[in-house]
């Protein structure tokens, strides 16, 4: 079952993050024929000085060959 989890910055509302997650889930279930009682999203706020130790080295960089987004480039 798909679990999305979203690491961004402090400082989105509560009603920006829903609206994120309602929509990774309306996308998720589009993309991958699931339903939505399968799909589930989380949220997680870093707060910029730790972004490079807590996200970027070990999501990003040790993570690379996993990445279908990469950071900087387009699709």
């Amino acid at each position: 079952m798909p679990h999305v989890i979203v690491k961004l910055w402090p400082g989105k509302s509560e009603q920006q993050k829903t609206q994120l997650a309602e929509a990774i889930v309306q996308d998720v279930m589009n993309a991958l024929d699931y339903g939505e009682e399968s799909v589930s999203v989380a949220i997680e706020e870093v707060k910029s000085r730790d972004w490079a130790e807590k996200v970027y080295k070990p999501d990003i960089v040790k993570n690379w060959k996993n990445l279908y987004k990469s950071p900087g480039y387009t699709m």
